[in-house]
């Protein structure tokens, strides 16, 4: 890290001296660091304004799924979800991050049972009673990023169904409760893969949360398999996403090679994923998405 004097401006933009800011703060990391824990570099450290900014994203990005619940039922389209979304985030004054992101075509990415990203809305795909899907939204506002999916259960579903879509959000309520400032990124991904494994379920590897806020993907990259005090070090003022996918068979997954973006289980199970925006805070985590 570049070294300031204790009289100079703080890094973080507030006008205080580097001494009465930050230097503490950054003496613990350096300590951190030399006894061989991963720290974050600073550039995963969000300033004040920031965090603000992407906490304004945040409740846009809540409000559009919030329309989500309204709207899901049998036998509307998943483009129509689409129109949804991509037409309030407009009237809300925001952006879809995913609309021709990387050349991906829709603004909101709809995942249908056994589909476990990255679902492309289609107007020939219609809801059906016992579906379950993830709608994953990402909202750019005044240049910040907020994204956060849920699941919905479409009319009645199974009982396994419904019990895969309840135990993915318990993993991600688990690993929210790990991510504490001073603690390790690796605390959250054993909570997590702990209470899957537990219910018989399968974790996701290849797929994580991520860094966010000033761009749609960030470090960390944030693994939801994970033994508790290993990886990266979490201190307040990092934004970053945690969404577990869980399958209800197998762990694989295999990439839809002619859209180029449809993630499935391998064998055709079921999969679910809730994700949330984190900030994390000396006072335990704030979620900025949900």
């Amino acid at each position: 890290m570049y070294k300031i004097g204790r009289n100079d401006p703080c890094w973080c933009g507030r006008g205080a001296k580097y001494k009465n800011c930050h230097l503490a703060f950054d003496q613990k990391l350096e300590n951190y660091a030399i006894m061989g824990v991963e720290v974050p570099e600073r550039n995963m450290i969000k300033l004040p304004d920031q965090i603000e900014g992407i906490r304004h994203a945040g409740v846009i990005n809540n409000q559009i799924l919030d329309l989500v619940d309204e709207f899901i039922k049998p036998g509307i389209s998943t483009e129509d979800i689409n129109t949804l979304v991509h037409e309030n985030t407009i009237r809300l004054g925001g952006i879809p991050a995913p609309l021709n992101f990387e050349g991906y075509p829709k603004s909101v990415c709809t995942s249908i049972n056994e589909v476990v990203c990255h679902g492309i809305p289609d107007s020939g795909r219609i809801l059906q009673e016992g579906d379950i899907i993830n709608v994953d939204v990402t909202s750019i506002v005044n240049g910040y990023y907020a994204d956060a999916s849920r699941m919905y259960c479409v009319g009645k579903v199974s009982p396994e169904a419904e019990k895969l879509v309840r135990v993915a959000k318990e993993s991600l309520e688990l690993g929210l409760k790990e991510a504490r400032a001073w603690s390790h990124l690796g605390n959250v991904g054993a909570a997590i893969s702990e209470h899957v494994y537990a219910n018989g379920y399968t974790v996701v590897r290849e797929i994580g949360g991520h860094g966010v806020g000033l761009d749609f993907h960030e470090e960390p990259w944030v693994s939801h398999i994970g033994t508790r005090g290993t990886d990266m070090l979490l201190v307040p003022g990092m934004i970053f996403t945690i969404e577990p996918m869980i399958n209800a068979g197998n762990a694989d997954v295999i990439h839809d090679e002619e859209d180029g973006w449809t993630v499935s289980t391998k064998d055709g199970s079921l999969s679910a994923q809730w994700e949330y925006t984190i900030l994390i805070t000396e006072d335990g985590p704030e979620v900025l998405a949900r």
